[in-house]
């Protein structure tokens, strides 16, 4: 192996990349601000450095973002932090931008699942869960806000079981909640890390100790909690699930640390035990098998485009993961789709719509690519013999809605607006047949609200939005005959890819048209469908 080979695996080995998920107000946005500001990324939470007037999260920053307090955007920043480069990617919380948030998980090698001591497994925690658990990654998770009254510890374990079918394992145990709060055991180190309200915790004060029953850790927190402290790590370490490394790198069992993102408490020691227990990139699926990101060519895919990330410059971005191997500036790489070469001249690292120009990077890292409009969401980059990376499914949207624009000697503005933020996921588009009508397909109806902002605000166009009753989408495969029958139908679209999709009001239509067309197939994703035309 030569010198140069040894230093860019050490490169992708230090690497970890994970996305943040929770339900909204779960405290994300806040953990992702700490984790930036222990990487030196921020010199305090929202302000990135050179920035010290920004008033809003450093990774929200898009304006709708900043005036509605919700992230409906994923960002993808990194760090260093003693001796690891990490790329974090935060997902939208809002459940209506699920989708956004799955193709995000596609590039993220473990999630941080991030949950509110008050109100335990959420409906949009449970979602993106299921998203985790179909990737099989690694899932860590923190429960927050430990300074306010909440659940019970125990409770909040069981939900974890129960509610989402994965066994814990918590790394340390709180001692109080609330106004009781004195600090938190951790279980592996034997130390109490001490709570003191008002404090940043900057540095974390910890008194050593021989366990639980160690007199120094009455003398800290009072009789009452020392003896709750006691009873409760007894009762865990009875009938509570044991250590394991190989349940944790399938995502079958996770490591819990409670603690305070708001305060800074538990933070930093979170991020020290996951860098040691999170996995360095892994490997991906592809038409020729499991790509090692080890391999010395290079390979990526787009995960993500954004348009209009600077509004001055109307610019393109495609957020690529690289999955093997080494990236440089100026390098010329296989567009696989396109069946042609490329140079990646400019390729960018983020803090949130801050930029600077990447020389290298490294398997695991995200970079974006400037877009002259030639990438989709999916897109495999390689050197060498040309393969693909698994495609990225679209699911069955739940609302829908005819699109027009107010202004007809906009049109053009119009057609390139729902183009291009189609293209990003923002939404789905479908067209009828023979008129050829545009129907927009979501699955939140906040994401209509996105759609009508960026375009005026991005494209100086007006639309009009009328609701539809459908709420089931299925993609359509099978027997000529009965597809050219099912063409006929009112409800028949097609997708942007020219697959046709069939548009249902209920289940109980969805049924009926299953029994009248035994032949086809009722997709719920598009995943593995031809593509019809591009």
């Amino acid at each position: 192996m030569t010198q140069s080979q040894a230093n860019w695996e050490n490169e992708i080995t230090r690497r970890r990349t994970f996305a943040i998920i929770s339900h909204p107000d779960a405290g994300k946005t806040t953990m992702t601000e700490k984790l930036l500001y222990y990487g030196g990324a921020i010199r305090e939470a929202g302000v990135v450095k050179g920035r010290k007037n920004s008033k809003h999260a450093t990774s929200d920053w898009m304006e709708i973002e900043k005036k509605r307090g919700i992230s409906v955007t994923s960002s993808a920043m990194d760090f260093e932090y003693k001796g690891h480069h990490i790329n974090i990617l935060d997902t939208p919380g809002h459940e209506d931008f699920s989708e956004d948030t799955y193709r995000t998980l596609t590039a993220a090698d473990a999630a941080v699942m991030i949950i509110d001591v008050a109100k335990g497994v959420e409906a949009q925690t449970i979602k993106l869960f299921k998203v985790c658990r179909m990737r099989g990654i690694p899932i860590f998770t923190f429960i927050n806000k430990l300074d306010r009254h909440g659940k019970d510890p125990f409770s909040l374990l069981e939900e974890l079981e129960n509610v989402l079918g994965i066994r814990s394992y918590p790394m340390n145990w709180p001692i109080g909640m609330g106004s009781d709060l004195c600090g938190v055991y951790d279980r592996m180190k034997n130390r109490v890390e001490l709570y003191q309200d008002g404090s940043d915790h900057q540095e974390i004060s910890s008194v050593e100790v021989s366990g639980p029953d160690d007199p120094k850790i009455k003398s800290s927190v009072g009789e009452v909690l020392y003896d709750q402290l006691q009873e409760e790590v007894s009762l865990l370490d009875i009938a509570g699930d044991e250590y394991d490394e190989s349940l944790i790198a399938k995502g079958e069992l996770t490591p819990v640390f409670f603690g305070s993102a708001i305060n800074n408490f538990g933070v930093q020691t979170f991020l020290e035990n996951f860098l040691q227990m999170a996995p360095s990139p892994s490997p991906k699926k592809s038409t020729i098998g499991e790509v090692d990101p080890l391999n010395g060519k290079f390979s990526g895919f787009i995960f993500k485009i954004q348009a209009n990330m600077n509004p001055a410059h109307r610019d393109r971005v495609a957020f690529m993961r690289i999955c093997s191997g080494k990236f440089q500036r100026g390098m010329n790489v296989r567009h696989v789709r396109l069946g042609k070469d490329i140079k990646l001249a400019q390729p960018m690292q983020f803090m949130a719509q801050d930029r600077e120009i990447v020389e290298e990077s490294f398997a695991g890292d995200v970079i974006g690519l400037f877009d002259p409009g030639i990438f989709q969401i999916g897109d495999t980059l390689c050197v060498g013999p040309a393969f693909e990376y698994e495609e990225m499914p679209h699911f069955s949207p739940e609302f829908f809605a005819k699109v027009t624009v107010k202004d007809a000697m906009k049109h053009k503005q119009f057609q390139k607006g729902v183009m291009q933020l189609t293209e990003e996921g923002t939404v789905q588009l479908f067209k009828t047949h023979p008129w050829e009508e545009l129907i927009l397909g979501v699955v939140g109806v906040l994401q209509f609200e996105v759609l009508e902002y960026r375009l005026k605000a991005e494209y100086g166009v007006d639309i009009e939005l009328q609701r539809m009753s459908y709420q089931i989408a299925r993609w359509i495969e099978g027997d000529k005959e009965a597809m050219d029958a099912v063409k006929s139908r009112s409800q028949s679209v097609t997708d942007r890819y020219g697959r046709l999709v069939m548009l249902f009001d209920s289940e109980y239509q969805l049924r009926m048209a299953q029994e009248k067309y035994p032949k086809l197939t009722f997709h719920e994703s598009s995943l593995g469908l031809h593509r019809v035309t591009e």
